[in-house]
């Protein structure tokens, strides 16, 4: 089996309501699709969405790397993992949404051709359900508040503050009263994906952290020492996200004391392969683990999310797939959340079909 033929495709996919983080109000998630062929005829599919703040990348940028990319892939074994990871880093350095785009459809070829889930050709399934992470994200009190009370009485068991607006004592108050509408068995965290100083950050780890179980990110990722002040006065662990993309981002975190734990996501460090094997990293530091997407994905690369979650030694962070922000999906078979849990998809490959009229009502 060989690679034929690689195409892209920009997709621009509504969210079912404005999305904040960060102060900003996202309505439209911009996403690049890679639909890839083989010589025997299997379709493979990968999605990224686009994060210039995280990685660089826009989607015209990940379109040119990955066409730029595709001649040297076309005619080798999408089973060759390894080998294929090692090819695109020496033709092209970064561009690490690009190349997960990529990895995921030749996973998804890979698992179809073997008759295997992705989580298999991984480390092994190790579960087949895994909890969820529910956002609160609306910036507005009432409504977190409610929606917190209501994913409780539901029996959600892990939700996540989106904050980081201006100015911080709104998200304390909105931080502390979430946490008294629900039980102490939720498990609690906040994100503040970079927004905040480290005066600010200080600010809210003394007045709120002890609300929640962890905080995510308070600055900007490459303030490695910052975290570490923060978590010197942190009630709760601190969790690292925009400043991990690579092994040695791990390392360093855990050497300063700047994070117990952090958000792995396959656009940070290059697809799913690395993606898998920061969790096995992870589990040896004994760090804590949040397996995530980037809003807002399809069941496409949502599905790859809860593979790589079911074949990761340690989920204790919990799961966020980002299909549940979006208006309308784009497979037969979406990935459906009930009661704060999904199923892995246990079809071969990533589990889920593309409807490819569906997709092509969203094509830029």
């Amino acid at each position: 089996m060989k690679i034929s033929k690689i195409d892209t495709k920009i997709v621009d996919l509504p969210l079912s309501r404005p999305f904040k983080m960060s102060g900003v109000e996202i309505t439209v998630s911009e996403n690049v699709f890679a639909r890839v062929e083989t010589d025997n005829g299997l379709v493979g599919w990968g999605e990224a969405s686009s994060s210039p703040a995280m990685t660089g990348e826009t989607v015209e940028s990940m379109v040119a790397a990955i066409e730029y990319l595709a001649p040297f892939m076309v005619g080798r074994d999408p089973a060759a993992f390894q080998e294929n990871l090692a090819e695109m880093d020496w033709r092209l350095y970064g561009n690490a949404s690009a190349k997960t785009v990529l990895e995921m459809a030749f996973y998804d070829l890979a698992g179809k051709a073997a008759q295997k889930p992705v989580s298999e050709l991984l480390g092994g399934t190790k579960r087949t359900q895994v909890p969820i992470v529910h956002m609160l994200a609306t910036g507005d009190i009432e409504i977190d508040v409610a929606e917190a009370a209501g994913y409780a009485k539901a029996g959600v068991t892990n939700m996540k503050i989106k904050v980081g607006g201006k100015p911080v004592t709104q998200d304390i108050e909105r931080t502390i009263a979430i946490r008294q509408a629900v039980n102490d068995s939720v498990q609690l965290s906040a994100d503040c994906n970079q927004g905040w100083s480290r005066e600010e950050a200080v600010t809210f780890a003394k007045a709120a952290s002890a609300s929640l179980d962890f905080l995510e990110q308070p600055v900007m990722g490459h303030d490695v020492e910052g975290m570490a002040q923060i978590a010197a006065v942190s009630s709760c662990a601190i969790a690292a996200d925009e400043g991990l993309h690579s092994v040695g981002d791990v390392h360093k975190h855990h050497d300063l004391g700047a994070a117990e734990g952090g958000s792995i996501k396959m656009i940070k460090l290059g697809g799913l392969t690395r993606a898998y094997e920061g969790t096995v990293l992870f589990e040896k530091l004994g760090m804590k683990v949040n397996l995530a997407g980037k809003t807002a994905e399809s069941s496409v690369s949502s599905a790859a999310v809860l593979q790589i979650a079911a074949a990761a030694p340690s989920i204790e962070w919990g799961v966020s797939p980002t299909t549940p922000f979006l208006k309308s999906d784009v497979v037969e078979n979406p990935i459906r959340v009930i009661k704060g849990r999904a199923d892995v998809p246990s079809g071969p490959g990533l589990g889920v079909e593309v409807n490819e009229d569906a997709l092509a009502e969203f094509v830029r």
